[in-house]
């Protein structure tokens, strides 16, 4: 099975609401992100797609490390997934579509009202945040 690295952005704004994207032609909504290019670093290459997906111009450095996940690939067949995944905070609300981007969306990390979610959202990305930041001792 072949590996696609990605970077993916949990973006979150000060209501909690995280904003999800789906792309053109796919029925899951997943993080904003995408492929590292050759020679990017996987901060460099969120804050590339972030702009080029929804038009949001963010400095690398404000990103917060989350982790890297492996998960099945939503929109390709018979790959997986390694992504870097970054908090990113946002008092930003309004975005629009743009690149491969068809709908875009804000969705609870811990109530999505039935969204379809891609594997690694749904089974990684959302549990990770919701242990991590919510944990009950």
């Amino acid at each position: 099975m072949t590996t696609i690295r990605i970077a993916a952005a949990l973006l979150l704004r000060p209501d909690g609401q995280t904003l999800l994207v789906r792309k053109r032609g796919a029925s899951a909504f997943m993080q904003p992100g995408g492929k590292i290019g050759p020679g990017e670093t996987p901060d460099a290459a969120l804050a590339r797609e972030l702009r080029e997906e929804i038009d949001l111009d963010v400095e690398p450095t404000s990103f917060e490390a989350l982790g890297e996940f492996h998960a099945e690939a939503s929109n390709e067949p018979g790959h997986r997934v390694h992504a870097d995944v970054f908090l990113v905070r946002t008092e930003q609300v309004h975005f629009h579509p743009a690149a491969e981007i068809e709908e875009v969306k804000w969705v609870s990390p811990f109530d999505t009202g039935g969204v379809a979610l891609a594997p690694l959202t749904a089974d990684y990305i959302f549990p990770h945040y919701r242990e991590k930041f919510f944990k009950i001792i």
